[in-house]
């Protein structure tokens, strides 16, 4: 038996050993780190053109039915790497799965997983259980996929309101970020070290991408750039340091170029000062660092074009790219699929096949870690058993209602009264319980419960809308039918809070308004009609104006001059009762 196929070996020694029967080619396709998506025909050969020719071993799978579906394609993407030279075997991993909203950038939501509110509605609820909770979920649900590394958590802090990927945050205040994103990393790990019932993290997205430029977002090219008015780089990468802390053993670079700075003005993967200086010498991170998707050339996601990203070199050819970020400490290419790439710098003297091995040993030791040479198939029946079990599902509908946060509420109208008929906007009526009555008009209405999505500026982005940005004012149509139905009825606003949405205009009118994260109807309505409590606290400063907005640096964070609604506010209303201002 080859010394890499022992497992009661040491893991570098079996690392070494396999990395000295690698060819170039081998050690190049294991830099790579490209989507897959289950299926078959075109898809299926695509798997077979990639894992079983090329050789690439780590994929970011995307889509798939359902749980089973994701499972059966990790098995038949193992069967293909067994028939290679080696055998190495594939590293599955994902984005955000758990939640309600889906986006082929950054995560696609999977109905037979349990149900979790978004990042931002984990930290509302306040508790570091919650965290924890969700992140054991999380391990044992990917688990039984076949999937051994998530793309997360983000450490990044929400400093700018506008910012469109904030909801994937822990929020505003950079020491809870700092505690969540810790918490997160020990549960998904499962333990005191990474392990085969480990899920590994890779936190992103360093040195902290919430400092946008207005708030766009670094995936769209006309808006690459990241910026410090105030001059808190320090304080964006303190989430990092608790990361590392933490045992987080693979990081990921962000797209955007730092402007205004000592660092240089290119995209953060390309960055020496932020990726050789203060990540591998500072900070002494000795584990993977992987790119955000396809800095080196083109592909369709989601019927879109997407890349090549590398903001600040767009001069350079992908090779060039390439040898850069490798210089300064890449590991491996998220998004992309070219090995050829590096085969090419190392025939020509540009790299050192020496610096590859070095990228390639923190990839192997990471595959013997988590047990992958000797746990490569799942069990599909216990992948149903698992994904979407009862006290999973229970687990995230806790989550979702210590989530809602009460912002205003008449105490004479909450909750809703048992029998009241009530007309729904943006609810479901098949999702109402027998405590209401649901009428198809305003007019017969007793109580309106209305349901809406933070405000967002149409057509802003290149990639669709897919990435919210722009304004958090809520235009005056939304305005106008908001004060028809209030003279009508009582009105129970529920916000989505994608971003921290402008609610000034709803105070006074609505007789409660709550903000939301990620929830169903049903566990609203719950909360309405005081069946369950809200419990839940705001993890970012509330806007008064779009003008305060304006005003405020994109690094700061809590640097609004006259907020709405402050951070760590929510009156709390225990079930049946009236609510209490605690904040």
């Amino acid at each position: 038996m080859n010394d890499y196929r022992d497992p009661s070996l040491p893991v570098e020694r079996r690392a070494e050993d396999l990395l000295s029967r690698m060819t170039v080619a081998e050690k190049a396709a294991l830099m790579f780190h490209p989507s897959t998506t289950p299926g078959d025909g075109g898809l299926l050969a695509a798997a077979e053109l990639y894992v079983g020719n090329i050789g690439i071993t780590h994929f970011n799978v995307l889509a798939g039915e359902d749980s089973l579906s994701v499972a059966e394609w990790h098995n038949t993407l193992q069967e293909i790497a067994e028939g290679t030279r080696l055998a190495i075997p594939v590293t599955l991993s994902t984005d955000p799965r758990h939640g309600f909203r889906s986006n082929p950038f950054t995560g696609q939501a999977l109905g037979s997983l349990s149900r979790w509110p978004e990042t931002t509605g984990i930290a509302a609820t306040g508790e570091l259980t919650t965290v924890r909770s969700y992140a054991d979920t999380m391990r044992q649900e990917l688990l039984a996929m076949g999937i051994r590394v998530f793309l997360g958590p983000m450490a990044d802090i929400f400093s700018e309101p506008r910012w469109s990927r904030g909801s994937g945050t822990f929020g505003e205040n950079p020491e809870r970020v700092s505690e969540l994103t810790a918490a997160f990393i020990e549960a998904l790990r499962g333990g005191p070290h990474l392990g085969p019932q480990s899920v590994a993290a890779v936190v992103k997205h360093f040195p902290g991408a919430g400092p946008q430029l207005k708030g766009d977002d670094a995936h769209d090219p006309r808006y690459p750039e990241q910026v410090y008015p105030g001059g808190m780089q320090d304080l964006h990468l303190a989430p990092f340091r608790r990361a590392f802390a933490a045992g987080a053993s693979q990081v990921m670079t962000y797209y955007g170029k730092p402007m205004g700075t000592s660092w240089e003005e290119v995209g953060f993967a390309f960055n020496a000062p932020v990726v050789q200086n203060i990540l591998r010498k500072e900070l002494g991170f000795d584990g993977v660092v992987l790119t955000d998707w396809n800095l080196l050339e083109a592909e369709q996601i989601g019927g879109l074009s997407f890349g090549p990203n590398g903001w600040g070199l767009e001069h350079l050819d992908p090779k060039e790219r390439a040898a850069i970020a490798i210089d300064v400490g890449v590991d491996q290419f998220g998004g992309d699929r070219n090995p050829a790439l590096i085969e090419e710098l190392i025939d020509s003297g540009r790299i050192t096949e020496e610096r590859i091995d070095q990228s390639v040993l923190r990839l192997l030791r990471e595959k013997f870690r988590l047990g992958a040479f000797e746990h490569r198939r799942v069990d599909l029946e216990r992948t149903l058993e698992v994904c979407g079990s009862p006290v999973f599902v229970e687990r995230g509908v806790v989550a979702q209602k210590d989530s809602l946060v009460l912002l205003t509420a008449d105490e004479a109208l909450l909750p809703i009264r048992h029998g009241s008929r009530v007309y729904l906007d943006g609810l479901s009526a098949q999702n109402v319980g027998n405590e209401l009555i649901v009428v198809d008009n305003d007019v017969d209405a007793e109580a309106i419960v209305v349901r809406l999505d933070a405000p967002f500026e149409p057509g802003r982005g290149s990639l669709g809308d897919f990435f919210h940005g722009g304004t958090l004012e809520f235009s005056q149509e939304t305005v106008e039918r908001i004060d028809a139905y209030a003279k009508k009825a009582p009105v129970y606003l529920a916000v989505y809070l994608e971003r921290p949405a402008v609610l000034t205009q709803f105070i006074g009118v609505a007789s409660a308004i709550i903000g939301e994260f990620g929830c169903s109807d049903e566990v609203l309505l719950d909360a309405l009609t005081g069946r369950t409590a809200f419990r839940g606290s705001l993890p970012f400063d509330l806007p008064s104006s779009m003008a305060d907005i304006e005003a405020s640096r994109e690094d700061v964070p809590f640097d609004m001059a006259v907020p709405l609604f402050r951070a760590g506010f929510g009156l709390k209303l225990n079930a049946g009762l009236t609510p209490t201002s605690l904040s």
